[in-house]
């Protein structure tokens, strides 16, 4: 037996999670980010891709505008299920018992939308590729949470999450290249929606073979001895004198503020995100009513690529440094104002660079803003046992938002024009700046233990320090 499996019952050293908490980045974080990640890119594409394939798929099928939206929003509906679903399994059985049937899922509902005859296929197989997509939230940002150190824990999420951008961008450029290349417009919808399955099913053997969450093992089961030899796969096989975890039964009735905090927050982010987002074509050819169908594409692609993707990076690089909390109310700040700046200033459409750069803008403090921080949150300020739960409530009621966005914005632009629908948008962007301020607590630099009142502040100062050997193994001193 490993010495620090012997050593597991102790009484000196560290605790699983505290051992976690200052664990060195290692490579074992590398295969964890490309599993993780690369689904989340499949996510984003999936749920993204579908707002120019229907400028497609409504020409041929002849689509309503309620229809449009419905298929535009059923997927982020059937989130609502799949991360209820995948968080509550995932904190009740482990979170690596399941990791992986989400991304099977995805496969599987990307693969039948491409292969759908009518309306009806196209409906049930979005429903299942939105029911994986929803677990794949709680069960991606949990573990990478979980892996991760207290420092950098803000950046190794948001690295993950950043995957989102580069799947903002491939939507477009795939569609830009089948449609110029002139592939038959039935046949270029079916390649986009199928190419979504490509990323998922490459990540479902990498996600299996991901360990078991320590912190989860020893904190919600109280395994420390499977907690300790799973703690060696991340910390590159670093000895650690461990001690027990005290295991961890908390009620969710305690963490209703926080909830109230995360879940409403992600809720009034999504309602305009992906609204936005998903009627962007929309709202180019509002803008641009001669325009072509292709260049307002290629005008999509320019807002994501000069936009949105720097917004991810500032927010992977400074994100621990500004604060998560602090993050999100300068992303909601920002995006009320220039919201209310293209809502109330309808002269800028005849100025369409003028939009397009505070438009732009908007999408820059998405990204270096709510659009990360709300998932990152939602991770970090509950207890081990409620975790995923947590997050997967936070994300369903994330997506209903999200759904109605998608659904009503088109609607709502075609019912009161672009200008007062972004002027709805300003207000909702204020609101949860207000929520953020009332309901949510900072949590930079803090462990996950502390900020869910796992553990108290006197707790902490009582650590052992940990010791380094010329090999550079960390040893935790027996105090």
């Amino acid at each position: 037996m490993h010495q620090s499996e012997r050593e597991g019952t102790g009484q000196g050293g560290l605790t699983i999670a505290e051992a976690l908490n200052r664990a060195p980045f290692s490579p074992f974080h590398l295969r964890a980010l490309f599993a993780t990640a690369v689904g989340f890119f499949a996510s984003a594409y999936d749920l993204f891709i579908i707002g120019i394939a229907l400028e497609l798929i409504r020409e041929q099928w002849r689509l309503s505008a309620q229809m449009t939206g419905l298929v535009g929003g059923i997927a982020l509906l059937a989130t609502v299920a799949g991360a209820f679903t995948f968080g509550h399994l995932a904190d009740r059985y482990g979170r690596k018992s399941i990791y992986g049937i989400e991304a099977g899922l995805m496969v599987l509902g990307a693969l039948l939308s491409a292969a759908a005859q009518n309306i009806t296929m196209l409906l049930i197989a979005r429903a299942i590729l939105g029911f994986g997509i929803g677990g794949d939230y709680p069960l991606s940002a949990v573990l990478m949470t979980e892996y991760a150190n207290t420092k950098t824990r803000g950046r190794m999420v948001a690295l993950v999450f950043s995957a989102q951008a580069l799947g903002l961008i491939a939507g477009p450029m795939v569609a830009l290249s089948l449609l110029v290349a002139g592939v038959d417009h039935d046949l270029a919808w079916r390649i986009m929606l199928a190419l979504g399955a490509l990323p998922a099913a490459a990540v479902i053997y990498a996600r299996r073979r991901l360990p078991e969450s320590p912190r989860w093992l020893a904190r919600a089961r109280g395994q420390t001895l499977q907690a300790t030899h799973n703690l060696l796969s991340v910390t590159r096989g670093t000895v650690i004198n461990t001690r027990e975890d005290p295991v961890i039964r908390e009620s969710i009735t305690r963490y209703w503020k926080a909830l109230i905090g995360t879940a409403g927050t992600w809720f009034i982010f999504d309602y305009a995100y992906y609204g936005n987002t998903i009627s962007t074509p929309l709202i180019m050819r509002t803008l641009s009513p001669h325009a072509g169908f292709l260049q307002n594409i290629a005008l999509s692609l320019l807002v994501f690529s000069v936009a949105a993707v720097p917004g991810y990076i500032l927010a992977i690089l400074s994100i621990d440094h500004i604060g998560h909390r602090r993050l999100q109310l300068i992303g909601f700040g920002v995006l009320s104002a220039a919201f209310f700046l293209l809502g109330e200033l309808p002269e800028l459409s005849g100025l369409s660079s003028i939009f397009i750069l505070v438009y732009s803008i908007s999408y820059l403090f998405s990204e270096f803003g709510p659009n990360t921080t709300t998932f990152i949150l939602s991770a970090e300020l509950f207890p081990v046992n409620l975790r995923t739960t947590c997050h997967g409530i936070s994300t369903g009621i994330a997506k209903i938002g999200a759904f109605l966005g998608a659904f009503l914005f088109p609607v709502i632009l075609s019912s009161v024009g672009l200008y007062n629908t972004l002027k709805i948008t300003a207000m909702f962007s204020l609101l949860g700046f207000g929520v953020t301020w009332l309901f949510i607590r900072e949590p930079a630099g803090q462990s996950l233990e502390l900020l869910s009142g796992e553990i108290s502040m006197d707790a902490v100062k009582t650590l052992p320090e940990v010791q380094s050997d010329r090999a550079g193994v960390q040893y935790a001193s027996n105090q």
